[in-house]
């Protein structure tokens, strides 16, 4: 008999992956990050999973990640602090993961935003901005992060014009909105955590060519 508490995930991963079951999906480096405190999202990469810690920096948890095959959910309480107001985990298992990207983007340029909601997954290409006030990143708001608290986390992605496959390259999370007052009004920016806290993710996984092996299980591919 599943507790009540795994019961309640798995039909939150109903919700969030309709359909998914017995499709051939591409693998998803997004997950959902299900803790006491509520949903937000992370990404996996090749040095652990990177989340913004806003609802647990500690305790249990649950991480849902999307294979080729559909959505697995595996269970980790080994949340470390990276710093810079960064978190990881690591699961025993192997997720898919994304490669990243420590150069700042520009004024103008295009990047990808990222996520899952109860609908699925979704992309949106937005371009970054700029306000003298403001030192980091700032965004445009695509319109699925306008009323989505639960889309705090989305990986915020550049694809390098020169390379083929033109694969995405995580360069930070969405950490919030902010309004700032301009001639025109008052003007709302997505923010994000970027190249210059993404880093620490990399140092602090010094560990990264001793760590133990990955678990095989054959309910993944």
């Amino acid at each position: 008999m599943p507790s009540p508490r795994r019961l309640a995930a798995a039909l939150a991963l109903a919700a969030l992956a309709p359909g998914c079951v017995g499709a051939r999906n591409v693998a998803d480096p997004t997950v959902v990050i299900q803790t006491e405190g509520g949903v937000e999202l992370g990404v996996s990469t090749e040095y652990g999973v990177v989340f913004l810690g806003r609802t647990a920096r500690s305790g249990y948890i649950e991480i849902t990640a999307f294979y080729g095959d559909g959505p697995s959910i595996e269970s980790s309480v080994a949340i470390e602090p990276v710093g810079g107001g960064l978190y990881t985990v690591e699961p025993e298992i192997r997720l898919p993961t994304v490669p990243m990207t420590f150069i700042d983007p520009r004024p103008g340029d295009a990047v990808i935003v990222a996520g899952r909601s109860p609908s699925g997954k979704w992309e949106r290409e937005v371009r970054v901005l700029r306000d003298e006030r403001v030192f980091g990143i700032l965004l445009e708001i695509p319109p699925e992060l306008r009323e989505r608290p639960d889309q705090v986390g989305a990986g915020v992605y550049w694809v390098p014009p020169y390379k083929e496959p033109r694969q995405k390259r995580l360069l930070g999370l969405v950490s919030g909105r902010l309004e700032l007052d301009t001639q025109d009004g008052t003007r709302e920016f997505l923010t994000v955590v970027g190249p210059q806290d993404l880093w620490r993710l990399v140092t602090h996984r010094r560990d990264r060519l001793r760590r133990k092996p990955w678990v095989y299980r054959e309910d993944i591919l």
